[in-house]
């Protein structure tokens, strides 16, 4: 089957995953009432009097957020693991990696325990310190990799990663022990959670991801010849440095603006990128808008599997997939070691 078959059906199964996630709940909503809600609700139209009004507060005030949401930060996260294990030529890699969650959850912690007020910013400032955090985060490690390789070597950079996410996770493990009067709301914001989520939160990581989605998708040549190695990007003339630089800092953003919103949610970017690479090849043109409609049907499955397995009960969404993701790494490990022993 040709890819754009696949794409199609892939298509299917996003737009399927979204029902289920509006649909299922303590009361379950049938697809033709979702489907009469959401027309009525993005044209304007009057709903239908066979429709229950409760289903329309239920859906538009709750669910559809929810939903939303998850899709969009499924969808940011397999794209930044995407670009990630292209640009370092790593299959496990991840811009987790790089210290962006662990920067991302310091800054949301700091507003916290600060009790900053929001003031014009309202429900914005938590996000925008964490992306802010996370984007410092990610520039320093990158500085600190040019500093002592020139050169910006996949693995310099991965360890410097490495380095600097285990100190900011230290820092922020200290915050929490320390203060235990918000312990339990920033062991929350590190295992991830779409409840309660708005408007206007759905409206700024939706632009955040198309930006990136663009940037990147007109970077896809570049990064179709950065697979191949460093030696045979720089003969085809690649600025490897330039690209290196420009590509993980707008992942970094993109993965910094997820995690501000929703939490630290890990493996989605590992899972995500491999699944569609077995069935779309490795061409960028398909692995980047593939990965990440994958990647937010996915999200929001496991966010559906995370309140209702045991409902009334959630478990957070970061648990589900750590449970999925972490025997999906021991298995990417495995076959790595296998092929290069």
């Amino acid at each position: 089957m040709q890819n754009k078959g696949k794409a199609l059906i892939l298509l299917g199964i996003a737009a399927l995953a979204l029902i289920l996630g509006i649909g299922i709940g303590s009361v379950l909503i049938p697809p033709s009432d979702i489907l009469q809600i959401l027309i009525s609700f993005f044209t304007g139209r009057s709903l239908p009097q066979e429709v229950d009004p409760i289903f329309w507060g239920l859906v538009t005030g709750i669910r559809l957020p929810r939903v939303l949401m998850a899709f969009l930060a499924g969808a940011a996260l397999s794209a930044s693991g995407t670009i990630m294990q292209s640009v370092l030529k790593n299959p496990l890699a991840s811009s987790y990696g790089l210290g962006v969650s662990s920067g991302a959850g310091l800054g949301a912690a700091i507003v916290i325990i600060a009790g900053i007020p929001a003031g014009w910013l309202g429900s914005l400032l938590l996000p925008l310190a964490g992306t802010a955090v996370g984007f410092t985060a990610v520039v320093l490690a990158m500085a600190f990799a040019h500093r002592i390789d020139r050169s910006l070597s996949d693995h310099t950079i991965i360890l410097s990663g490495m380095v600097f996410s285990l100190f900011l996770n230290a820092i922020l493990n200290t915050l929490a022990t320390s203060r235990s009067k918000y312990t339990h709301q920033i062991l929350l914001w590190q295992l991830g959670t779409f409840s309660g989520r708005d408007w206007s939160s759905i409206a700024i990581l939706s632009i955040v991801v198309l930006l990136c989605m663009l940037l990147f998708q007109t970077h896809s040549r570049e990064l179709d010849i950065m697979t191949f190695g460093e030696e045979q990007a720089l003969t085809m003339g690649v600025n490897l440095k330039k690209e290196k630089w420009l590509l993980i800092a707008a992942t970094s953003f993109l993965t910094g603006s997820a995690v501000s919103f929703v939490g630290v949610i890990g493996f989605v970017d590992l899972i995500a990128p491999h699944v569609v690479r077995k069935f779309f090849g490795s061409s960028h043109k398909w692995v980047l808008p593939m990965s990440t409609l994958f990647g937010g049907a996915f999200m929001v499955i496991c966010d559906l599997v995370g309140r209702t397995l045991f409902s009334p009960s959630e478990i957070p969404t970061g648990s589900i997939t750590a449970l999925i993701g972490a025997p999906f790494f021991l298995y990417l490990f495995l076959r790595s070691r296998k092929k290069h022993p």
